[in-house]
């Protein structure tokens, strides 16, 4: 116990010789500046944006899942692993983004999907495509859904893109389960074999979760016919998470003039939709793949068109916006992902910390200043005041002795002072003053101590 306590006394006295402290104050002091650190070495490693990222994508060979494999790619050049889950499609992207317990951070969702789903932390990083719905069915020509009632629909799996919009458009033209529709959900391994064997009646194919190949096969058979949407404006002012898109006259083959004639389809717009717990950092990477996926032209778009800031049920977030408006941020767009990474932390860690070291910095000296001049003013007050003793006195000789160990006292406490070379002119003055006082004690000279 002693030797802590002769420790502690001799550390209070080196601090507050050298800070003009007390032991508790520097120990605060200390304190603080370790707990500045810790908070930024915490920040530095809390804001490290991920390098592994996982999508939801779609069935194998559809267009989402060939999207994840694209990003995926470019994603790799940046030293960003990204993981792909095979989902069912769009419906079941978003319900895999809104459950928390599944591992996922961004996923490929079509519009008019969110009813019955909690989006609440989830947020859009733009559209990056349409995606047309196609009906194929054999036959006499239809020019309306409602001509489909009664007959055996293949409309797409539980969790797909594709069977909520089928049962949307649908119900709009009076066909609900159980009126004699029969509605089906790809039970046939091959649905353009189901259809020509008339096993199924049409199909709704969309390639969220459906083969490109098969969709692109489809059309090309001259004995199945594509569904032209006639009312495809009514549709869109109907129901405005659709879009109205045309399928040119020979787009598909010119040679033999596939499709015969333009054909009007509609299709909701796709967008990429990740959690609000995204890293700045990887939205600017994931807008950089998926610009340089979806900008190229296409059947149903132009080049550039995709993708863009259009706000459709959930809100794009702040930093997909200053992507669109301005690119990537300037460290990104300057060095590469893992050192943009490091210095981005590095910032945030020691940015915070200077702003509140500023207006410390600033008053330190002041408050030092102060603290120092306190332990000289200190004894010039108890001067002053001997001084005024002696003259309410009137300067007894009795008592000169007394004033003179009250004196030698201040002395030798003034002489026990240390202060920094700055502050050394005010502890002079003080032991001058010292002298003066003393001489005019010796000398007898109570007037020469009221005027001083």
């Amino acid at each position: 116990m002693m030797p802590f306590k002769i420790f502690f006394n001799k550390t209070q006295a080196r601090l507050n010789a050298l800070f003009g402290m007390s032991l508790y104050a520097a120990l605060g002091v200390i304190l603080l500046v370790l707990l500045a650190i810790g908070l930024a070495v915490i920040v530095f490693i809390n804001s490290a944006a991920p390098t592994v990222l996982t999508i939801a994508g779609g069935p194998k060979d559809s267009s989402f899942n060939r999207s994840a494999e694209r990003y995926k790619a470019i994603l790799a050049k940046q030293g960003i692993t990204l993981n792909i889950i095979a989902t069912e499609g769009s419906v079941d992207n978003l319900k895999k983004l809104a459950d928390p317990k599944i591992k996922v951070d961004v996923g490929f969702v079509m519009g008019g999907e969110t009813k019955g789903i909690e989006v609440e932390h989830l947020m859009s990083l733009g559209s990056i495509s349409t995606q047309p719905l196609t009906i194929f069915y054999r036959g006499k020509k239809r020019t309306l859904l409602s001509e489909f009632k009664g007959g055996r629909l293949d409309i797409g799996a539980e969790g797909s893109g594709t069977r909520t919009l089928a049962l949307a458009l649908l119900e709009a033209n009076g066909i609900k389960p159980g009126d004699g529709t029969t509605l089906t959900d790809n039970l046939s391994d091959d649905p353009e074999k189901a259809l020509r064997e008339n096993r199924t009646d049409a199909i709704f194919l969309m390639s969220d979760s459906t083969s490109s190949k098969l969709i692109r096969s489809m059309m090309r058979d001259t004995d199945i016919r594509l569904f032209n949407f006639t009312q495809a404006e009514g549709y869109t002012r109907r129901i405005n998470y659709l879009n109205k898109l045309q399928l040119p006259q020979g787009s598909l083959d010119f040679g033999k003039n596939i499709p015969a004639e333009d054909l009007l389809l509609i299709g909701p717009t796709v967008e990429l939709i990740a959690r609000d717990t995204l890293h700045p950092a990887l939205s600017d990477v994931l807008l950089e793949a998926a610009r340089e996926v979806h900008a190229r032209p296409g059947l149903y778009k132009k080049r550039g068109e995709f993708p863009n800031a259009e706000e459709h049920e959930l809100p794009v977030s702040e930093d997909a916006k200053r992507f669109y408006n301005s690119g990537k941020s300037f460290l990104y767009r300057t060095f590469p992902f893992w050192l943009a990474s490091l210095i981005s932390r590095s910032l945030e860690a020691i940015v915070p910390i200077i702003l509140l070291l500023i207006p410390a910095i600033k008053i330190a000296p002041v408050i030092y200043g102060w603290r120092i001049k306190s332990r000289i003013y200190r004894w010039y007050r108890a001067l002053l005041e001997l001084e005024r003793e002696a003259i309410k006195s009137s300067f007894d000789p009795a008592r000169r002795d007394e004033f003179m160990r009250k004196l030698q006292l201040i002395e030798d406490a003034a002489n026990k002072i240390v202060v920094p070379a700055a502050f050394g002119d005010l502890l002079y003055e003080l032991r001058l003053h010292i002298n003066f006082v003393r001489d005019n004690l010796q000398h007898k000279n109570p007037g020469g101590i009221a005027a001083a």
